[in-house]
Formats: C-alpha cells, structure tokens, sequence
C-alpha cells in the first residue's frame, strides 16, 4: 500500500499542470491582437507600395518640368542620367497638349514584366501586387502609369523592381517591430485589466467556495459581497445568500440530529416502562372491579398508543431504512389489517376499505407501516373533532402507464393552512397536542424507497392522500 502511495503522488507530480484561466486570457488576448496586426499589416505594406509609386511618378513629373523649361536648349546625357537617377527609373515618358516626350539614355527593353495603372488600383490587385513584389520579384522593369498635374494630363515610368522591393522589405520590418510592440503592450494592458476586473474575482469566487465547503458552519467563511454592481457583484451577493441558507439549514439538521438522538433514547426506555404498564393494564381487565373494568381498556388503548408513537419515533430516528424488497404485495391483505387501527379511537370511527383485487410492486412491510401511519392520522383526526359518522376510506384503482392510485380520505375537519406547510417536515407538521409529527414523513419516506410518490389532494371537504406505486 504504501508503494502504491508512493507511486499515485508520483504521478500526481508528473501529470502536467493545466493552464489556468489567466494564462487562458493571456492566450487569446495575444491572439486577438496578433490577429488584429495582421489585418493592419497586410494592407498597410501594400498601401506602402502604392504611395512609393506615386513617389516616383511625382519626382518623375518635377524632371519632365525641368525637360520642358528647357526646350531651347538641347539637354545633355549628364542631366538626362541626374533626373533618371534621382526618379529612381530607367526611362520616363510624358503626354500633355497633344505631344509626347520620352527621358531615357539607355535603350527601352523588349518586355516589361507588369503594368500598373495607379488610377485604376483596387484594394484586391494592391494586395496582390505586394504580394507578388515580395515573394515573387522580377528582374524585368515595370511600368507604372498615373495621372499628370499642370501640363501633362500622363505620366509613365519604368522602374526596377528590386529598389522598390527593398523599401517594401525595410518598411516591413520596422512595420512588424512597431506592431510587436504595440501588441505586446496591449496585450499586457487587456491581460492586467482582465486580471483585475476578471479572474481575481473569480479566483476569490472559488477560494471562498472551497474554504466555505471545508467548514460550512462557520460563519466566518461566508463570503462578503463587493461594492460591484456587475454580474461578479451580483453572483458575490447570490454566493453570501446561498452560504448563509445552507450554513442555517446544517445547523437545524444537526441540531435535529442531535434532537433525534435524544428523542431516540428516550423513545426507547419509555416504550419499555409503558410496555410494562400494558401488562399490567392487561391483568387489571381481568379484575371483577366494574370501575377497573370500565377504565382498564382506556388505559390500555392510551399505553398502545403511547407505544405506537415510541416506535414511531424510534424508526424515524434510525440512520437508514433498510432497501426495500420489492415484489409483487396485493393490496387486499394490507388493508384488511388496517381496520384494527379504529381501535385506537375513543369514539367509534369506521375503516372502510376496497382493493379492487389490485397488487403493486412493493415491500410489503415497508407499504404496510406507511398506510399504517396515514390511517392512524385520520382516526386520530375523527377522534379529537367528535364528528358523527366518522369514516375513514382506503381504496385503489389503476392509474395510467402502469401505475395503482391509493386514497386515503377521511370525512374531518381537514388539515389546518399551518399543517399544510409543514405537512413533511419531521416535528413541525402535528397539529395535536402531543403529536410528534413523524407519521406522515416516515410514510413519504417509505413510499419513495418503493419508487412512489405520496401528496395531499385538495378537496373541500375533510382531508385525502395520494400514493401512487408500479402496479404489479
């Protein structure tokens, strides 16, 4: 055991540590805003190209100017080579007032790699020019065409790709080092603003579940709601209620547990001490004494009743009932035993039942307590309101998909609004003097081990029950 310790901790050590939820953020900030570089590169390169371009043609229109001021003069190879070099270009050409006007000193080539028509350029072929530029150059020259300011109306260049490539490269780089640095400095601004609006309150969030979960009645572990009025406010504020509700109810339980406990005890030796006073009650029936013989079987009927509400109580109190053994129990022999319990009554009350020939699926010891402890509820509310006529019926139908319905009605008073409330809750839902409660949560217990559901009907007029069981 020890060496299977050993080796769970190992691998505990081992297995990689899952990225939290800040390195999560952290993540898909740097990729938002790496995404978004992107898109601003891409077109920003190409945009680049174009205005190097429109450079040119605009040092090419200042050369064809000076050419033009010096039309009385024949211009030399020197000055033609200065303009050319300072244009960048291998030869420039100028239409304007009907004439044409060519600048070159070396010999135009035969082919021209691509044309590009600056007054006809889309978002689509500037992107596709740039790319091409950069990873596909040319060694052929290229055309670029543009409009002319004052005396040209065109204006036309042949360039060398490779200067023109350089610059887009030089741009590039000091482009993609900016934008690293700028998404680097957002990112790290989103990621420490996400940490203080985002994760530090949801760390604090399951800090405070965790710690409350170890110790839930403390009330020091409660969490205390923030001053946000967001949705981490509002789940700080609904967290402190749901831990102020839960931490009270395990205090109630336990302090019913703990009453259980002694009511348990004292169950016990009472039901001793009142099982003895039953025999003694027993012999005293058999004294000749008409006083003793008139009072004996109230006291008897009173000690077994005080006996009923001891085991009662003392099945309640158990931890578990023991699982059900399910099989088919017909209904005729379980209710035919619960006539016996109108002898509980002082006053004469009737125990009227119908099976209908119908069996469940059920314990049927398990059936036969909870019908018990409804049934004695019933008398026992006939008995205290001295009705005449007190009846109490048992019958069962079939329900649909497979199911059997059994009522349990009286003709009483009914159940006051308080009782209603309560109706389930062990010790809150007696309404007679000295009633401990137990009857109707032991049945609902019962019935839910046997897979059924038990409820209360609303009638007009006294009170009615509903279980609802498998049919057999």
């Amino acid at each position: 055991m020890p060496h299977d310790a050993s080796s769970a901790r190992q691998g505990d050590g081992l297995r990689p540590r899952r990225l939290g939820l800040s390195g999560r953020l952290f993540l898909v900030t740097v990729a938002f805003v790496v995404v978004a570089e992107i898109l601003t590169f891409v077109p920003a390169v190409a945009n680049y190209r174009i205005e190097w371009m429109e450079d040119r043609l605009a040092a090419a229109q200042v050369a064809a100017l000076v050419l033009d001021g010096r039309t009385a003069e024949p211009v030399s190879e020197d000055l033609e080579s200065r303009l050319l070099a300072g244009v960048n270009a291998r030869a420039i050409a100028v239409r304007g007032g009907g004439a044409q006007r060519l600048l070159s000193i070396e010999p135009l080539p035969e082919r021209i790699a691509d044309t590009v028509d600056l007054g006809e350029v889309s978002t689509w072929t500037a992107l596709r020019g740039a790319w091409r530029t950069l990873v596909s150059p040319v060694t052929e020259p290229i055309r670029v065409i543009g409009l002319g300011k004052a005396n040209f109306a065109r204006v036309e260049i042949l360039l060398d790709e490779a200067p023109l490539r350089t610059a887009m490269i030089d741009y590039a780089l000091r482009l993609a080092v900016s934008s690293l640095i700028i998404a680097a400095v957002a990112a790290g601004l989103v990621f420490i603003t996400l940490q203080i609006l985002i994760v530090r309150p949801v760390r604090r969030l399951a800090t405070n579940i965790t710690a409350f979960a170890d110790a839930p009645e403390d009330a020091g572990r409660i969490i205390a709601p923030s001053d946000r009025t967001d949705e981490i406010g509002q789940a700080e504020v609904a967290l402190a209620t749901m831990q102020r509700g839960l931490a009270d109810q395990l205090r109630q339980k336990r302090r019913l547990a703990e009453l259980g406990l002694a009511v348990s005890k004292i169950s016990h030796e009472l039901r001793n001490l009142l099982t003895g006073a039953q025999l003694l009650g027993d012999r005293l029936e058999g004294t000749a004494d008409p006083s003793v013989q008139r009072i004996a079987p109230l006291l008897v009927g009173t000690l077994a009743r005080a006996i009923r509400f001891c085991e009662g109580t003392l099945a309640y109190g158990r931890a578990i009932e023991p699982e059900p053994r399910l099989a088919p129990t017909p209904l005729a022999p379980l209710f035919a035993d619960l006539t016996h319990v109108a002898a509980l009554a002082s006053r004469p009350v009737r125990v009227a039942t119908d099976a209908s020939g119908l069996s469940v699926i059920a314990d049927s010891e398990q059936l036969s307590r909870a019908l018990a402890n409804l049934v004695r509820n019933a008398v026992q509310a006939l008995d205290g309101a001295g009705i005449d006529n007190a009846t109490v019926r048992v019958t069962a139908s079939t329900a649909p998909e497979g199911k059997v319905t059994i009522l349990v009605s009286d003709n009483g008073p009914g159940l006051p609004r308080r009782a209603r409330d309560n109706l389930f809750a062990p010790f809150q839902g007696s309404v007679k003097a000295g009633g401990t409660g137990l009857g109707l949560p032991i049945a609902a217990e019962l019935v839910e081990m046997n897979g059924g559901t038990l409820c209360l009907d609303e009638t007009q007029s006294g009170t009615r029950f509903r279980i609802v069981l498998p049919a057999a």
